[in-house]
């Protein structure tokens, strides 16, 4: 059985596109609005716990999120295909990467989360460890990483985004899932293009994590900096992440 999904345009290249914590299949901004439909075809599938498969249990591992993917490309014929993954995502992008090496022909990050994690001190680990059952965290996390700059209208619509589109026991245990899981050994090396989109405002996975990371794991890797966003670019700048997206995997 296909697992539920959305999918977005026609075209030759298949990209599959995992989102973020805060996120769901329908959590991708402008972004799907705004592709090249002749050119690709977007495959939005939802995790565990988020989206129309809110009532599907699960471990809520970045394991569990690679196999119900490409178990999603399998039951579309997608033999190769590009993956992308925003935040949280971008970690499962890597997961996908390091179990179906041979099948992922481009990888692409938005602000992505390491195959190493992220490492919290104590202070921050409360604020984001609190967040499945406090809205007030949630809102907090979405104005700290996108530079403290956006309207608090946004912020609130962000936050009762994210309370309609997951659980909070599965809120809450992605958490530990991408946070606190290495894979980096399974992945560094691999020849793969790999491109890391990231906000010049995001403070945690911005330009200079990304150099320390993203670019040391993948020999054929580039980063973009795209100004006047934070961590969420497909709102806050969607037309040049589209265009930044296309681009690469027009390559």
């Amino acid at each position: 059985m296909t697992i539920s999904h959305r999918t977005v345009g026609h075209g030759p290249h298949r990209v599959l596109a995992l989102h973020g914590w805060f996120g769901s299949s329908r959590g991708w901004g402008w972004l799907p609005e705004l592709l090249d439909v002749e050119r690709f075809t977007w495959a939005f599938p939802d995790y565990r716990g988020y989206g129309e498969r809110t009532g599907v249990a699960g471990e809520h591992t970045l394991a569990e999120i690679s196999r119900d993917a490409l178990g999603l490309v399998d039951s579309l014929g997608w033999d190769t295909f590009s993956v992308v993954g925003h935040s949280m995502g971008g970690s499962a992008a890597q997961r996908v990467l390091a179990d179906a090496p041979g099948r992922v022909t481009h990888l692409i990050g938005v602000s992505p989360v390491p195959a190493g994690g992220v490492p919290f001190d104590l202070q921050a680990w409360t604020l984001f460890d609190g967040a499945a059952a406090e809205p007030a965290n949630r809102r907090a996390i979405i104005d700290l990483t996108t530079g403290n700059r956006l309207s608090g209208r946004w912020l609130d619509e962000m936050v009762r985004f994210s309370l309609d589109q997951s659980t909070p026991e599965a809120f809450g245990a992605y958490l530990t899932a991408w946070a606190r899981t290495d894979f980096t050994d399974e992945v560094k090396g691999n020849p793969v293009p790999a491109l890391a989109v990231v906000g010049e405002h995001d403070p945690a996975l911005g330009a200079d994590t990304m150099r320390e990371t993203w670019l040391r794991h993948y020999p054929n890797a580039r980063l973009e900096v795209l100004a006047n966003a934070g961590h969420y670019a497909m709102y806050e700048t969607p037309v040049r992440l589209v265009t930044v997206i296309e681009e690469f995997l027009g390559r």
